[in-house]
């Protein structure tokens, strides 16, 4: 092995798990009505957490309470709280698609500006690698292994969702080609047909008016 392929190893793990790990955080600004809502597109049986933190503007003491929701594709509800400032909330998601995580002012109207902190992880971040490595006895370089052998399985697992979108998309994309085809065919034909009826009456009109 180069000295360059070396070099290039390292840089390609951190790389990938960089693009795997999937965890960011989202700040909200509440309205005084109504709510606030932000959305995750997750494909099936990852896990995945969050943790969410009432900030008031105004520096309340205390601080207003929201209630919050999490909310599946098909509307399965996931999680649910009331009159609290912060929770958590963890899932290993049964749908693929559009997950829906709303948060709104217990007391509409009244108090100070709110902002929430929503912090997700997704698949391979929410993993708690401590806990692993504990229960396992593992550490150092065979811990690194571990992770990056869940980054693999990740993206392995990702690439076959893609592939089923894609064929899906695809299939969607023929089935209207098809229908836009057969469309433009029935119309074309209404076409021709009221064409001929139209000449054909025409033709008797002016046959009994005796000008042809």
């Amino acid at each position: 092995m180069t000295e360059k392929s070396r070099l290039l190893i390292p840089i390609l793990v951190l790389m990938l798990l960089i693009l795997v790990q999937n965890g960011e955080s989202v700040w909200l600004n509440l309205p005084k009505s109504g709510n606030k809502c932000v959305t995750e597109e997750i494909h099936n049986n990852v896990v995945v957490v969050g943790d969410y933190v009432v900030i008031s503007d105004d520096h309340l003491h205390p601080t207003p309470t929201i209630s919050a929701k999490v909310t599946s594709p098909y509307g399965h509800i996931l999680h649910h709280k009331e009159n609290v400032t912060h929770g958590q909330f963890a899932f290993t998601s049964s749908e693929a698609g559009f997950y829906l995580t709303c948060f709104s002012p217990d007391r509409p109207g009244e108090g100070g500006a709110l902002s929430v902190n929503i912090d997700w992880k997704i698949g391979i971040a929410a993993k708690d690698w401590d806990s692993v490595a504990r229960k396992e006895k593992i550490e150092g370089v065979e811990l690194e292994l571990r992770k990056l052998e869940g980054a693999v399985e990740a993206i392995h697992d990702n690439l076959l969702y893609l592939k089923s979108r894609e064929a899906e998309m695809r299939g969607v994309s023929e089935t209207t080609n098809s229908r836009v085809a057969w469309y433009s065919i029935l119309s074309l034909g209404i076409c021709i047909l009221a064409s001929c009826l139209q000449l054909w009456y025409l033709t008797r009109f002016f046959q009994k008016k005796k000008l042809i």
